[in-house]
């Protein structure tokens, strides 16, 4: 049985954050730099559809394309990020591009201009909020220094882990 991932990106407009789509998530990521600094703010929502939307408001974030990915632990208290662990996996490979791929936590990469600014909704109808993300140990997002290669195993070749948000139940 083959499963195949849809995944959809939208811009918003300048000056509309991506956490005004929806008042209400299912789970929130509040997320900073390697200094501690807080970056923005991921959003993941269940939609009636299915899919989730994940919406990524970021700032000061290094110009080009950066992988990001939910990770399948929890944890940000290292200081390289490692704690959060490998990508969300479900036992799947990594990447679009690599047959049993990819993971539910892989997301395209984002591309950041000038201004630092990263400000995308995404759809996954791979990831599931409750069975997944809020598991025993909870899930994080990351920000890589550099792009997805949607190939390389286990991670793509993204580099090293330069921001991090644990993801929490957003207000009902």
């Amino acid at each position: 049985m083959k499963t195949t991932l849809t995944v959809a990106a939208l811009v918003l407009l300048p000056g509309i954050a991506a956490a005004e789509a929806h008042s209400t998530p299912a789970a929130v990521a509040e997320v900073q730099s390697r200094d501690g600094a807080a970056i923005g703010t991921v959003y993941v929502n269940p939609t009636a559809s299915g899919f989730v939307t994940i919406n990524i408001a970021l700032t000061d974030l290094p110009e080009g394309a950066l992988g990001v990915h939910i990770h399948e632990t929890g944890d940000c208290s290292a200081e390289d990020f490692s704690s959060a662990g490998g990508h969300l996996a479900e036992g799947r490979e990594h990447g679009i591009l690599t047959e049993g791929g990819p993971h539910p936590g892989d997301l395209p990469n984002v591309i950041v201009q000038q201004t630092g600014v990263v400000n995308v909704e995404y759809f996954s109808n791979l990831l599931e909020i409750d069975e997944m993300m809020f598991d025993e140990d909870g899930s994080a997002f990351i920000v890589h220094s550099g792009p997805d290669d949607y190939t390389s195993q286990p991670s793509g070749a993204a580099g090293d882990r330069i921001a991090c948000g644990v993801f929490t139940r957003g207000e009902s």
